[in-house]
């Protein structure tokens, strides 16, 4: 039977049993070539009209579309251990079941079915995936979600197999029967897909969708996509949906074309992006931040960039005061971070000749202000030649493992880019504020450069290929993560474009060909020492760029399609599904 384009608003009841049908004949919107789509709902012949899904060319690059997302859209606040695996799949979730209830379905369901494909279902246990659905079904966000009550919550599910759909339906769930993984299949669109499915009380089915978890924590499927690079992330407001049956002009649908769509000065690679730089002469975290102004008000800017940092540094001081001795997970693995800091302490005590009494230990670092305070009773004021002597690898180190060690425990981080490496950029960040930043008074300037040029150099990597690790392996994680701390050492340190484009390079260039492999999911092994290797690889390259003049060989643009390339190229079993590699080497019992 033929249909027609569904602006999929306002279901209606059809004849017969209690199922679907969404009318009107226009469709919600189209940007380009691809539409506004909600849910796919039932006819009454059970076909599935709507389907939610992306084409696989979905995270490829054109020659026209520009590179540009919001840094709050690229940087944004979790919970661990995987941006793709555990905060992608709670928005899946909580969208699924918002769709249903401004749909006015929600009340009719009596039954949720999730299935779960290729990646999500190979290593979604180690990765929290299936706790993140449910506490997503729940209404729950990433960034807003209590992460201590996760644990507790999902166990209530488990004894009583009851959800709360959205925190206000109650319907019988059986986890066991009903949360199904998938481990030798694979949706075609993306290795990291699910699929939901929302039954009423005959046993009809009410709605279903697939949702794709790209890394970060984007999201995709057809109702997602609404332009060449932006992704549906927010959780909180209505801006996705349309209030007046289909029509193009709505308000709504011209907010979310104002504040996602629009940019000041697009780029689409890093070459345009250095024009631009020249032509305007601009700072290349000042291009950022002339499109953020698109969206946003300067002191929203201010107030939001400042928060992701403080989640950052809060995350870092977690996982240096953390009172367990070993993470919570099947591999045992001891903590380091606590012993690490505690060590580090006592030698800085020693390096600067006081009493370890007058080393602070409240928050757990030492801060910016303490280490100038300690430092004026050795040296005069204004010389900084004492914070560059101190073991930086070793602090770099330090504060890369406390965030991902805090992030395989659950906890708060914030992607950059991705949960599996949000511990190389803080670490990159803290190490400057703390040894080389010249003033506090200078120290909220350079957070908003440094977080603003990483942004940058990510969404060239999420527009030219891809920073999910179920596409192109750890490059895309940790390898991005790397390339964009070198980038924004780079300028921080008062480095030109072209050295923070060259520092972005060689940060990639030699992450190329990074496997995902970790023992059964978690990230644990490989990732929370990758972290601090990539932070130290990000100050050496910064290095070296800033040693140069910005002239190179090799340009960020060709590493980032060599990455693309290579993680296409690379075997499934090294690319987070734990079928190869260390996952297979080391013994887990």
């Amino acid at each position: 039977m033929s249909w027609r384009l569904v602006s999929f608003l306002r279901p209606r009841m059809v004849s017969g049993p209690s199922q679907w049908l969404l009318h009107s004949a226009r469709p919600l919107a189209r940007i380009g070539t691809t539409s506004l789509s909600r849910m796919s709902f039932v006819t009454s012949t059970g076909a599935a009209v709507g389907a939610g899904a992306v084409s696989s060319s979905a995270t490829q690059p054109s020659t026209s579309a520009h590179a540009v997302v919001s840094t709050f859209d690229l940087f944004s606040i979790g919970i661990g251990p995987s941006s793709s695996h555990t905060v992608g799949p709670m928005r899946a979730a909580k969208m699924f079941v918002d769709d249903l209830s401004h749909c006015n379905a929600l009340e009719t369901v009596t039954k949720i079915r999730v299935d779960l494909y290729g990646s999500l279902a190979l290593t979604g246990v180690g990765h929290g995936t299936p706790l993140a659905i449910l506490m997503g079904l729940e209404g729950e966000s990433p960034d807003m979600v209590d992460a201590k009550s996760i644990t507790r919550r999902v166990k209530n599910i488990y004894n009583k197999n009851t959800l709360h759909l959205g925190g206000t339906h109650r319907v019988a769930f059986h986890p066991h029967q009903e949360l199904v993984f998938h481990y030798r299949e694979s949706l075609p669109q993306h290795p990291n897909g699910m699929r939901f499915t929302a039954f009423d009380k005959n046993g009809d089915m009410v709605a279903t969708n697939e949702f794709f978890s790209i890394g970060g924590g984007f999201v995709v499927n057809e109702r997602t996509k609404i332009a060449a690079n932006f992704f549906y992330k927010d959780m909180n407001g209505e801006e996705h949906y349309a209030e007046t049956s289909g029509s193009e002009n709505s308000s709504v649908l011209s907010r979310v074309q104002s504040k996602h769509v629009v940019a000041a000065l697009p780029f689409h690679n890093a070459e345009s992006l250095l024009k631009i730089c020249e032509a305007q002469n601009l700072t290349i975290a000042q291009v950022v931040y002339k499109n953020e102004l698109q969206w946003r008000s300067s002191e929203e800017i201010q107030k939001q960039t400042l928060e992701i940092w403080n989640v950052m540094n809060q995350s870092i001081n977690n996982g240096i005061l953390a009172p367990e001795e070993t993470l919570p997970n099947q591999l045992n693995v001891r903590r380091r971070a606590p012993a690490l800091h505690q060590k580090l302490m006592r030698g800085f005590a020693e390096y600067v000749g006081v009493n370890s009494s007058a080393v602070p230990t409240g928050n757990g670092t030492l801060g910016s202000a303490a280490v100038e305070n300690i430092s004026n009773q050795v040296r005069p004021r204004g010389q900084n030649t004492f914070k560059r002597s101190l073991p930086a690898l070793d602090w770099i180190s330090l504060y890369a493992i406390a965030v991902n060690e805090e992030n395989a425990a659950g906890g708060r981080v914030v992607t950059a880019p991705t949960n599996g490496a949000a511990g190389t950029i803080p670490a990159v960040l803290k190490y400057y504020l703390e040894f080389i930043c010249p003033s506090p008074a200078q120290a909220e300037k350079d957070i908003i450069e440094f977080l603003l040029t990483a942004a940058a150099i990510g969404m060239l990597y999420k527009r030219g290929a891809s920073i999910s690790a179920a596409e192109m392996g750890c490059q895309g994680e940790v390898g991005v993560a790397c390339s964009m701390a070198a980038a924004a050492f780079t300028a921080v340190m008062g480095g030109t474009a072209q050295q923070v484009e060259n520092a972005a390079e060689i940060g990639m260039e030699h992450n190329l060909g990074l496997t995902c492999d970790p023992p059964q999911g978690l990230v644990v092994i490989p990732c929370i020492e990758r972290n601090a290797l990539a932070a130290v690889k990000a100050v050496t390259a910064a290095q070296l760029a800033l040693n140069g003049d910005g002239h190179h060989r090799v340009t960020l643009d060709q590493v980032i399609a060599t990455m693309r390339e290579t993680g296409h190229d690379m075997m499934s079993k090294y690319k987070e599904t734990s079928e190869g590699g260390l996952a297979v080497n080391v013994p887990v019992c």
